[in-house]
């Protein structure tokens, strides 16, 4: 929000200016007075047009009040949670006597959808703030403590990044990290936990951390919507956009958060736009901004258990029991992450194995010795991303050739990389550690590159084995929905099985459209998909063309 003797973000011209009070209500202000506090949720927008509000984080149990931010006339008070729904973490109080003007959530969504402009100067500011935050006092209003080698507290650590909150991690293990917070009034036992607003939340867990924050999915906020995607990776992320866009009331749920297999890639190369690349994690962060600016409500954790047909609207049980109700449904659940069968296997998951290698999974092993697992694009661009983060690098692939799965353009640039080396015709045998993996086993075939080349047996000590063997479709809650013998859901001309619902609808299933009438399906999960973030995009929006079409031939949405 601009903290003192910092860069100020620009000012809207005299006109911009004009336009923006009109979506407010004037009220006139006395010093002390509270405008927003932390923990309010769907807080208005307030512009200051008279005196000087405040931004101050609120005094937490080790720190006294700091002031993060004076406003004076011409500027306004909020950020990027004003448009997702997430809590205050910052208060702002006037000083100064003046007049301000407040936009509630429904006048700020209205003014973003009516005028081009002030949304891109407000979609700006708001993200340029948050990112502004994210350095300075406000990120100590959510602390995350835990061991970099726990699985719970790497998940809860990549939660908060994946929704790019405003927070501080902490990890125990050092030392003077420790001492630092001996006396939070928590033990061991409780870790990871989350200190909210200086409160502890032990044995915290993504789910929990969501409702504090007010990310969680609550009834009251959509009692029942247009349209509601489930899961957001780039296919889910583009279809929620495109409805929102195209006036649809949209929720978009994600059993863990925005991103997908997507955010577990480095770099995504042969993306249309991109000539220099781009990482997964940049890619879902701008994604996700976009959905926001078009007013979808994106909730996550939130997992779908069950997709029940109803009188004209589908029912989405969620793990929790609250029920969502939708016009139509989307289905992007991609595919789950396979395994190796070895024991030890789920004691290492997210102590030492990882199924992504984005920015927060570099961090942890930047300059150690690495083990990546696959034979296919998603492998080879995480062993050049790790080869460039100082890690020498073991590429274990199954198969003698390492062509055989991966492009040409990452196969000439690995066996260029004198930090990587392939083990072809190898496999992971063996997995040893204490608490985190330590050590890894390898048999098989033999190496190029800088390896040995041996044969029979090898033991590689590594900070981290990276998993990338392929996945699975997620489709196992979908119990009604048509699917081929390998789970991946069948739509459109695919379709086998017309029961008596489409007999009474008179028509065939439209593009992207399952076995179950206005229940649809794109990416990863989709029978016939090609796999790739580009067409996942493109089958996303374009499910959303079907998914007007149904609406408008069921007269769902009059």
């Amino acid at each position: 929000m601009g903290a003192a003797g910092t860069r100020k973000t620009p000012e809207p011209t005299d006109e911009q200016w004009r336009r923006m009070l009109r979506y407010g209500a004037p009220v006139d202000t006395t010093p002390g007075d509270v405008l927003f506090a932390a923990g309010d949720r769907w807080y208005d927008l307030v512009l200051v047009e008279s005196g000087t509000v405040d931004i101050v984080r609120e005094p937490l149990k080790w720190i006294e009040e700091t002031r993060i931010a004076t406003l004076g006339p011409r500027s306004f008070a909020g950020e990027l949670g004003l448009l997702n729904g997430q809590r205050a973490f910052l208060t702002a109080r006037v000083a100064e006597p003046g007049t301000v003007h407040r936009i509630d959530h429904e006048s700020l969504q209205r003014m973003m959808a009516e005028d081009d402009e002030l949304c891109d100067l407000m979609l700006r500011t708001l993200w340029a703030r948050r990112e502004q935050l994210r350095r300075g006092p406000a990120a100590w209003t959510l602390k995350i403590i835990g061991s970099g080698r726990s699985r719970d507290a790497v998940a809860l650590r990549r939660y908060a990044e994946r929704l790019d909150l405003v927070h501080t991690w902490a990890d125990i293990d050092d030392p003077e990290v420790a001492t630092a917070y001996a006396d939070h009034g928590f033990s061991i036992d409780d870790l990871p936990v989350a200190i909210v607003q200086g409160e502890n939340l032990p044995n915290a867990t993504p789910g929990q951390l969501a409702e504090v924050l007010g990310l969680a999915y609550a009834a009251e906020d959509d009692a029942t919507v247009d349209l509601a995607v489930v899961g957001a990776g780039p296919a889910g992320l583009a279809a929620a956009i495109y409805g929102a866009s195209e006036g649809l009331q949209t929720v978009l749920l994600d059993a863990v958060a925005p991103g997908g297999q997507s955010s577990a890639t480095s770099r995504i190369e042969n993306y249309l736009g991109f000539p220099f690349g781009v990482s997964g994690d940049d890619l879902t962060a701008q994604a996700s901004l976009q959905a926001i600016k078009f007013g979808v409500h994106v909730i996550a954790p939130c997992e779908a258990v069950r997709l029940d047909p109803g009188a004209g609207l589908l029912d989405l049980t969620l793990a929790d029991g609250a029920v969502v109700r939708a016009r139509a449904v989307v289905v992007t659940t991609g595919v789950a992450y396979r395994s190796l069968d070895l024991d030890r296997w789920k004691e290492f998951e997210g102590a030492g194995i990882h199924y992504a290698a984005s920015t927060l999974e570099l961090r942890q092993v930047a300059g150690g010795e690495v083990v990546v697992v696959g034979g296919a694009n998603s492998a080879g661009q995480a062993a050049l991303a790790l080869a460039a983060s100082g890690c020498r690098v073991h590429l274990v692939v199954r198969a003698d050739d390492l062509g055989r799965q991966m492009s040409s353009y990452l196969v000439d640039r690995i066996t260029e990389d004198v930090r990587i080396d392939v083990h072809t015709g190898t496999q992971v045998t063996g997995l040893d550690g204490g608490d985190g993996l330590e050590r890894v086993t390898l048999s098989g075939g033999g190496a190029s590159g800088n390896a040995s080349g041996s044969v029979g047996e090898r033991t590689i000590d590594c900070r981290g084995l990276f998993c990338f063997i392929g996945a699975e479709p997620a489709t196992d809650w979908l119990g009604g929905v048509e699917r081929d013998d390998d789970g991946f859901l069948h739509t459109g001309a695919d379709v086998v099985g017309l029961g008596e619902a489409w007999r009474d609808l008179g028509r065939m299933p439209l593009p992207f459209e399952t076995s179950v009438p206005r229940v649809f399906a794109a990416g990863d999960v989709r029978r016939g998909s090609m796999k790739r973030v580009a067409a996942a995009v493109g089958e996303g929006s374009s499910a959303v063309a079907s998914v007007h079409r149904a609406l408008a031939a069921a007269e769902v949405f009059a």
